[in-house]
């Protein structure tokens, strides 16, 4: 138990800016370790982002409160994912080789497709949070279980490509290199487990929420083809874009569901 906690705290340090106990290390092994405990990052982020919209829905218009909520996200985070996907804009919008792009998003500076990619995935973000939330503006407990949903499931998209494909840097420069390395069962199946978890708990008020594991799938896939195309699989920050647009689309997903289906 006493080092599984060091595995969680491990995690939860690397991947957001929440204090952790002090003697908590990015020891190799723990790091190799702590992808299990990825997607229940989710549920962290995504809880702290509700309860910002939630206490800011009290008193303020649903679309401010959404904008604090995303703020929420991002301070908790560090804006972790959003910088991956403002260096893959940046990469693949600027890049035709593979030594450029990874060049390209090696450089800490932001460039036009990662600007103009930030202020669009916000957008979209904004958007497709505010109209779902008032699909299910008569249940708290929806809300809350949308929130945990979409930052849990985007999160195992992300994390699953380590499973499928290879790391694509030769040196050990990526935020993500040290989780990269190696992987059992029990971080493929804690990732599944936590990733799902709460969308199973969502589809209790509608079986058909289910079906957005679909097209979130389906995106982790043909970005996963697409990295590989181009840099021979994966980097830190192609995880990061890759949890940002699962998240957009799940939200999406959910639209067209309740709409359509």
């Amino acid at each position: 138990m006493k080092k599984e906690l060091h595995i969680f705290f491990t995690c939860l340090m690397f991947y957001t800016r929440i204090p952790c106990p002090k003697n908590i290390t990015h020891h190799p092994d723990y790091l190799n370790k702590a992808t299990r405990y990825f997607p229940f990052i989710g549920w962290i982020v995504g809880s702290i982002s509700f309860l910002a919209y939630f206490l800011f829905a009290q008193f303020l218009s649903t679309e401010i409160a959404v904008i604090l909520a995303i703020i929420a996200s991002i301070l908790t985070t560090g804006a972790f994912h959003e910088d991956g996907f403002a260096d893959v804009c940046d990469g693949f919008g600027g890049g035709w080789t593979k030594e450029k792009i990874l060049l390209i998003m090696k450089d800490s500076a932001i460039g036009a497709y990662g600007a103009i990619g930030l202020v669009l995935l916000f957008l979209l973000k904004f958007k497709l949070l505010s109209e779902n939330i008032l699909l299910f503006t008569d249940n708290i407990f929806q809300v809350f279980l949308l929130f945990i949903s979409a930052h849990s499931l985007s999160r195992l998209a992300a994390i699953s490509i380590i499973f499928t494909h290879e790391y694509s840097r030769e040196d050990a420069s990526s935020k993500s290199k040290p989780i990269a390395k190696q992987y059992t069962w029990k971080e493929v199946f804690g990732s599944f487990f936590f990733g799902l978890i709460p969308l199973i708990v969502f589809s209790y008020f509608d079986l058909k929420f289910l079906l957005a594991v679909i097209p979130v799938f389906l995106t982790r896939y043909f970005l996963a083809r697409y990295f590989q195309k181009w840099i021979d699989g994966y980097t830190g920050d192609c995880l990061g874009a890759t949890q940002q647009v699962c998240e957009v689309v799940f939200y999406l997903s959910l639209l067209f569901l309740w709409k359509f289906i």
